[in-house]
């Protein structure tokens, strides 16, 4: 039986909870004097952000130093996602206030979401001089740590904060993420177990009988919050899975969907725009009135894809080569892209991409050499290649080829029907769509890199899913011709190369590659139906790519 996932609410409350104690605390270390801007505050939750916005920079126009007001609008700013704003109105807090711990923290915070990775840790590192044992602090520090590779350090404070709090399920989660990276997937799975759902995104783990009943009765209380009923029925839907009950299996995965939908910002137009976008702009002609631009370093190989489209299994493949190091999936061209479209596009009169085409060509280069400076943090060994395996960087492969043209670009490519399913099966924050929204936005993809293929003929190499296990051998060597890299052994012992991996997937590259995944979609056909209708000719003439998305 699981422990802490079975605990009672009531023992919960009973146990004293130090983070909601420490968020408690920073905030009442720094009680809002002015009369004032106390009755602004109280104001805030009624109003919409602009009116907010309005009323604090109102107020900070007449008192300029006061470090409440900086940081309430910094934090304001945050929520919209403004955060180079955010970060020099907290800098400005933290010169009037440099005890201000929650400003403190709040800078780290933006600074981490602004990939300025070790400017957080520097912030963090001064808050915990001040106050060692806060866990506020000490987990952003080890979430941190994780997102740069310092894997023993973060899972050092992780394992220090579940034995603090093992009543928080969010601590279990942490650690069992921490674990899972590194390849301690029992560990992680007793770790995982504590707080349920997480189980359900480890493969190789079975659910027991008194696991599945455990949270059977779970879900028939009326006090769960919906984000944690969401969980235990993808929990479920996994240990029916397993159970071969594929029905119910079904039923609890399409239950927690459509739970999960509600709350995601997603239009099928939009994204189809964008491709519409990319098509009309990145033309040959414009990429040959731009030969000889951008940052002439050849070390990246970009993997994108869809997600669960096999690209950890490339990653880990390449990464066991002594030339490549995998680094990981790296955030730095989408910000590169947010703040060309943040900075440049009122100055331009264009939004992204279309500002690339106004943009001075010389500073491609500067892109280029900012992208591999910011990557040098995540570079451990000293190999003269490296991957970044985000799978969103496949919107940005025009910005790629200008600011990186010697870049390798990798496309990952599964049977769409498995690839959709195994998003569909997956807990994630932005990908739980409708079926018919997963199948047009992988039909929208398959045209995107079909343009680009027309128009930068042979800069991406295609890796498809089902030849890769059957055939690993002829794959890998195609894989390593491209990139002008001889054979390796090892790229075939994959699952014994030792280095962190942070998807999903993490387990299944850890074991000999296995064609059992590449048909168990047909498991889940009967109610495939809506899929498959917007999928339309992809799948039908999968792997090919229809004749009319050339």
């Amino acid at each position: 039986m699981m422990e802490s996932a079975k605990a009672s609410s009531d023992a919960e409350s009973a146990t004293a909870d130090a983070f909601a104690a420490a968020t408690a605390n920073l905030r009442a270390q720094r009680p809002i004097r002015s009369v004032r801007l106390r009755r602004i505050v109280s104001n805030l939750q009624e109003l919409d952000i602009p009116d907010a916005e309005r009323e604090l920079r109102e107020y900070i126009a007449r008192y300029p130093d006061d470090a409440d007001a900086l940081s309430l609008l910094a934090n304001l700013l945050a929520l919209s996602r403004r955060n180079r704003e955010a970060a020099l109105l907290l800098e400005r807090c933290l010169d009037i206030a440099p005890d201000f711990a929650a400003a403190r923290f709040s800078y780290a915070r933006v600074l981490s979401q602004l990939n300025e990775f070790e400017a957080a840790l520097r912030e963090l590192d001064r808050l915990l001089a001040a106050d060692s044992e806060n866990p506020l602090f000490r987990q952003m520090k080890a979430n941190v740590l994780e997102t740069i590779g310092e894997n023993e350090q973060s899972l050092a404070i992780c394992e220090q904060l579940v034995t603090e709090n093992p009543s928080r399920a969010a601590s279990w989660i942490s650690y069992g993420h921490a674990l899972r990276a590194m390849g301690a997937r029992e560990e992680s799975a007793a770790a995982y177990r504590n707080a349920y759902w997480s189980l359900a995104n480890m493969k190789a783990v079975r659910f027991s009988n008194d696991d599945i009943a455990a949270m059977q009765e779970h879900l028939k209380r009326t006090d769960i919050p919906s984000d944690d009923r969401v969980l235990l029925q993808f929990s479920l839907g996994k240990a029916y899975e397993d159970l071969g009950d594929y029905a119910r299996s079904w039923e609890q995965y399409a239950k927690g969907n459509a739970t999960a939908r509600l709350r995601i910002e997603y239009d099928s137009d939009a994204m189809s725009s964008r491709v519409a976008v990319n098509k009309r702009l990145f033309t040959s002609e414009f990429f040959k009135s731009r030969y000889g631009v951008g940052c002439k370093a050849p070390d990246p190989i970009f993997v994108v894809g869809r997600p669960r489209s096999g690209s950890t299994l490339i990653e880990q493949i390449l990464s066991s080569h002594s030339a490549i190091e995998g680094a990981g999936e790296l955030p730095y061209i989408p910000a590169l892209a947010s703040r060309l479209k943040e900075c440049d596009a009122p100055t331009y009169g264009a939004d992204y991409p279309e500002l690339l085409a106004k943009l001075d060509p010389a500073g491609f280069e500067a892109m280029g050499e900012e992208y591999l400076n910011k990557a040098k943090v995540h570079r451990k060994l000293v190999r003269p290649f490296f991957t970044d395996k985000k799978p969103p960087n496949s919107f940005h492969i025009g910005l790629l080829h200008l600011i990186l043209p010697n870049a390798k670009i990798i496309d990952a490519r599964r049977h769409p029907a498995a690839c959709c399913l195994s998003m569909y099966r997956q807990h994630f924050s932005t990908t739980n769509l409708r079926l018919t929204e997963l199948g047009r936005g992988y039909r929208d993809y398959v045209e995107l890199m079909a343009h680009f293929d027309r128009v930068l003929p042979g800069k991406i190499h295609r890796v498809i899913y089902e030849d890769t296990v059957r055939n690993a051998e002829a794959e890998v060597r195609k894989l390593l011709d491209y990139l002008n890299l001889p054979f390796e052994e090892n790229c075939l012992r994959f699952y014994e190369t030792k280095r962190m991996v942070h998807t999903p997937s993490s387990e299944q590259v850890r074991r000999p590659i296995s064609d059992e995944a590449v048909d168990h979609w047909r498991h889940y056909e009967p109610w495939l139906g809506p899929l498959i209708e917007s999928l339309g000719s992809v799948f039908t003439c999968y792997p090919e790519v229809p004749r009319e998305l050339r």
